[in-house]
């Protein structure tokens, strides 16, 4: 795993701040723990509505990591299409390392 967003979402997932799965991403923003929600690229819009729907009501950032579900499956060992971050810190390092890729790609 070479890519840094990756390797940083799996550090996440270590320290016990990321919720894996739609359902669980909602209610994790309806709960106020949710500080970033991360969709693969590729997710599917059914699944993406509703989370974006509680995000937007909430005030929490809804990006796309530009990764696929199986890059981020891969990554986390866990089949997964939407993400929330709970630590500011990593939802803030991490939404500053998709914007900075977002940049290169373009």
């Amino acid at each position: 795993m070479n890519d840094r967003v990756l390797s940083f979402l799996g550090l996440c997932r270590r320290a016990k701040k990321l919720v894996i799965g739609a359902e669980v991403c909602e209610q994790s923003i309806k709960e106020g723990k949710s500080l970033l929600i991360l969709h693969a690229s590729d997710a599917s819009k059914n699944s993406l509505k509703r989370v974006k729907k509680a995000a937007d009501e909430r005030g929490v950032s809804a990006l796309d990591s530009g990764k696929s579900k199986d890059e981020l499956s891969a990554a986390l060992g866990r089949l997964c299409a939407v993400l929330s971050v709970e630590d500011k810190g990593f939802a803030d390092k991490l939404a500053l390392m998709i914007a900075s890729e977002t940049e290169r790609r373009i």
